[in-house]
């Protein structure tokens, strides 16, 4: 039986503690009869620039995702939005899409992350050389940069903005990321992407695509329009972004 409020669709998402974007921001894109249910994998908020603490970072978020996908499926979910950052790029295309298979496995239903779902909404743009901001340290950006090149595509630029700590990310204010994506753009690229589920980059990206007269895709935008799509929703929602609007 179909929930009364989720009557259509009842898709999860799974974010780390200290996130305060990928909810708001889907939240805005929802389309009638369809609902997000959000779950939490517990991390530690302290700086991340140095090797070891990336390190464990990583290895927190991995160990617990598994246990927040139990947790969330309770509720009977149709879909899962992994709504994590370097984890969904870490070790390249065929990590990212064992990770993916291994997680939809758990969760007994289909999975849509950052990594998989940006090379989707890429493709569906025929875009190929990009432009990249992320809220990362040099080491992640690193991990980023290597999963798109092996998913053939040409990064032209990328720029990591370097916040010290997972909290930080979600208070980056709007006008940075306006002045980066000006500063990452070029008549050599075809699309930009914003990375990084705790950055709020998407009502930004949606206004850079009228600036730039080009695909702007921010992470969280793409992975509901993926989740929506995988599940048979073609609804089309305007005011955030052409992927939302076109395909």
């Amino acid at each position: 039986m179909p929930d009364t409020l989720g009557y259509r669709k009842r898709i999860g998402l799974v974010v780390p503690s200290t996130n305060t974007t990928v909810q708001p921001e889907t939240d805005a894109l929802r389309v009638p009869g369809v609902t997000c249910h959000t779950g939490r994998v517990t991390i530690k908020e302290r700086p991340l620039n140095t090797e070891e603490a990336f390190y464990e970072h990583m290895q927190m978020m991995r160990d617990g995702m598994g246990t927040a996908i139990d947790q969330i499926m309770t509720a009977g979910l149709d879909h899962l939005i992994m709504g994590i950052a370097l984890e969904s790029f870490w070790g390249g295309v065929a990590a990212a899409d064992k990770l993916q298979a291994d997680l939809a496995q758990r969760a007994g239903i289909g999975i849509s992350m950052g990594s998989t779902a940006s090379v989707a909404a890429l493709n569906r743009f025929g875009s190929k050389k990009i432009a990249i901001l992320t809220p990362h340290q040099p080491r992640g950006d690193e991990m980023v940069r290597a999963y798109f090149v092996e998913a053939g595509f040409d990064v032209v630029r990328l720029k990591g903005l370097k916040c010290t700590t997972p909290r930080l990310i979600a208070q980056v204010p709007s006008q940075d990321i306006r002045n980066a994506l000006l500063e990452l753009d070029g008549d050599d690229i075809d699309a930009l992407l914003t990375l990084g589920t705790a950055l709020p980059a998407a009502r930004v990206s949606a206004e850079a695509e009228r600036w730039l007269g080009k695909p702007v895709l921010a992470v969280n935008v793409v992975s509901y329009w993926h989740a929506i799509r995988e599940c048979g929703v073609e609804d089309r929602v305007l005011g955030h972004g052409r992927i939302l609007e076109e395909f």
